[in-house]
């Protein structure tokens, strides 16, 4: 007989002989694999749980794994706005803005009009704005409803707006045309929330300003890796001849 476990000792001296019988039939992670556990489920027959015939309780572990983003994976705003990644560019290639500051993500502008949700404009205006910092001189008319505590705020500021009584037009207008200036006393980004980008491949400005600004952007569990679907030879369709589908 094999060495036992610490813990088959205890169940022998807790059950005596009857544990020679025990089995651990216990579902373990594969072996190379990692991850953090996110939730533990407990299904049971007397919550009236279903569960399949001859199982009386079922524990579910969800365990996530961290993988890198790739194309093909799904990423959301806040807004409704969400898409599938086309491709990955290094960061040489990106566009950048004229003090050289790349970009980290480039939205397609159908994206707005499609859904109609400017929600995600006027977040990422702000997102500039606060994260710019501002100082608004004087006393305009667009000033007037701000406290006296927003008159002015430093880059990397906190700000958060009611969710229906949110900036209106003419303050965010009014805000990115106060931004302050980078550290080479330079302003990035125009008045209407547009800066000059250029092309990291060749160099050269875009044609038109584009609209430049910070938002949370997060990742959907729509990931490639679990929707990937190829097959061999198998069923077609009679009328169509095409396959039948699915992913088993």
């Amino acid at each position: 007989e094999t060495e036992l476990t610490p813990e088959e000792r205890l169940l022998r001296a807790i059950f005596g002989e009857k544990a020679r019988e025990v089995r651990d039939t216990s579902l373990k992670v594969p072996h190379g694999e990692s991850g953090k556990v996110i939730g533990i489920r407990v299904f049971s027959r007397e919550d009236d749980d279903e569960l399949p015939a001859g199982v009386n309780e079922l524990v579910r572990v969800y365990v996530a794994q961290k993988r890198k983003i790739s194309d093909g994976d799904k990423l959301a705003g806040r807004h409704g706005n969400k898409g599938v990644i086309g491709k990955i560019l290094p960061v040489e290639d990106m566009p950048f803005l004229p003090d050289g500051t790349p970009v980290d993500i480039i939205l397609n502008t159908h994206g707005v009009p499609r859904r109609m949700n400017i929600g995600q404009i006027l977040e990422t205006h702000l997102g500039w704005v606060a994260k710019s910092g501002w100082n608004i001189e004087g006393s305009p008319d667009w000033a007037a409803s701000l406290p006296k505590e927003l008159q002015s705020a430093e880059p990397n500021a906190i700000v958060s707006t009611p969710v229906f009584d949110g900036a209106r037009e003419a303050e965010l207008q009014g805000l990115l045309s106060c931004t302050l200036p980078n550290r080479d006393n330079e302003v990035m980004v125009n008045g209407d929330g547009k800066a000059v980008l250029f092309d990291g491949r060749s160099g050269e400005p875009f044609p038109y300003p584009v609209t430049v600004g910070f938002m949370y952007i997060m990742k959907l569990h729509h990931l490639v890796d679990d929707k990937i679907h190829a097959r061999s030879t198998g069923p077609y369709s009679m009328i169509t001849q095409q396959p039948l589908g699915g992913k088993a």
